[in-house]
């Protein structure tokens, strides 16, 4: 399964994201879009967003900090 967090170190739900997913213990590659131009137009390309987060599942993409999206794509049940 391969996880990548489009975010930033300033936005409150890009933390939140992050947080959900170590307390989960699942890996994630995290790309901070306000550095990393690349990484920008990935998550542009992506999702048609700005806005931070851009979460990838396998392909699957979120945009913000869905937990209730995230827990249905990565089978987390509580």
């Amino acid at each position: 399964m391969k996880i990548i967090i489009y975010g930033t170190e300033t936005c409150p739900w890009c933390h939140k994201a992050r947080e959900f997913l170590k307390d989960n213990k699942i890996k994630f590659v995290d790309k901070d879009v306000s550095s990393d131009q690349k990484a920008a137009k990935e998550m542009i390309e992506k999702s048609g967003q700005q806005g931070v987060p851009v979460i990838d599942v396998n392909g699957e993409i979120i945009v913000g900090f869905d937990e209730r999206e995230l827990k249905k794509l990565l089978k987390i049940k509580n």
